[in-house]
């Protein structure tokens, strides 16, 4: 009698250590990683493409010697990638991680993410190819700046989880408004009102400074982004395998780039990518609100965060 394997994401309890951007994430997985003999798992969107190493503040060479990582540097800038792609992504990376008698930890901040590995994916309605090649011919005619404010005014709730430069998932929420009359978000609530079962088994903890620090640290790092090169990260990949689709909503490119082409000036530039990481934190946020999270408080010393973890 033949026996399906089991789903690497329904083997033990998942554990994961989350936040907004610039909480500190990365420095707390380390050491939690370090003293529980656990590998890191990436649950970050942007990090999977490689050459987008600064605008992402992605561990680097040094931090990843110290404890492996896995989910980062999966394809280049001009290729597409999504969340189907990074579940089939964590199952194999899961089953190295275990095969090596380690523990795994999920670290990032991308909460669509975190569902898809705790509820699995909702597909919503299928594509009509004649009405997404029409809204993309819209995109290029009227921006998609006029297309978001169109998503904001008739899906608020699926605005506010996206930013206005992820033009995939924007096409996608007006796609399935104009095909069904309903919200991509009100489709979404049919993930369930209580918690699946391998979302029962999960432990979540998770950094969120108050919102005056995380400010502060965030307009810190992006000085330092700008400080140690993001423009010409920017600008070669442009000039090399250029973005595509989905790298392109990577937050602060594009702003780098008119900074680049001479369209705005160092410090605009610089107080406008703040802003924008400051309300791509209120969206992550968003999302973060919808699990049972064990917040750590500033400065809780990692053994608080491991007996959460049940390490």
């Amino acid at each position: 009698m033949s026996h399906e394997p089991m789903d690497p994401l329904d083997q033990a309890p998942l554990c994961f250590l989350v936040g907004p951007t610039a909480s500190g994430k990365t420095a707390l997985a380390l050491d939690l990683a370090e003293q529980a003999g656990a590998e890191i798992l990436s649950l970050d969107s942007m990090l999977v493409y490689r050459g987008l190493d600064i605008g992402t503040a992605k561990p680097g060479v040094e931090e990843r010697e110290r404890v492996p990582h896995h989910l980062i540097d999966r394809v280049g800038p001009e290729e597409s990638y999504d969340a189907k792609r990074y579940l089939d992504d964590v199952r194999a990376a899961l089953d190295a991680v275990r095969s090596r008698g380690r523990r795994a930890l999920f670290v990032g901040g991308t909460g669509f993410y975190l569902a898809a590995v705790l509820r699995g994916l909702f597909e919503g309605p299928a594509v009509d190819p004649a009405l997404r090649e029409a809204l993309r011919r819209r995109m290029r005619e009227e921006g998609r700046e006029a297309l978001f404010a169109e998503l904001t005014r008739h899906d608020p709730a699926a605005a506010e989880r996206l930013h206005p430069a992820d033009e995939k998932r924007v096409l996608r929420a007006l796609e399935v408004l104009e095909q069904t009359g309903r919200p991509l978000s009100s489709f979404q609530t049919q993930w369930g009102d209580g918690p699946e079962p391998r979302e029962r088994g999960a432990r979540l903890i998770g950094l969120a400074p108050e919102r005056g620090v995380l400010g502060e640290r965030i307009a810190r790092r992006t000085r330092a982004m700008l400080d140690t090169g993001w423009r010409e990260e920017a600008l070669a990949i442009r000039s090399g395998p250029g973005f595509g689709r989905t790298s392109a909503a990577a937050l602060g490119y594009r702003e780098v780039l008119a900074w680049a082409d001479g369209e705005a000036e160092r410090e605009e530039t610089e107080e406008l990518i703040a802003l924008r990481t400051r309300q791509f934190a209120r969206r992550q946020g968003t999302w973060f609100r919808k699990f049972a999270i064990d917040w750590l408080e500033p400065g809780a010393p990692a053994q608080r965060a491991l007996a959460s973890l049940g390490w």
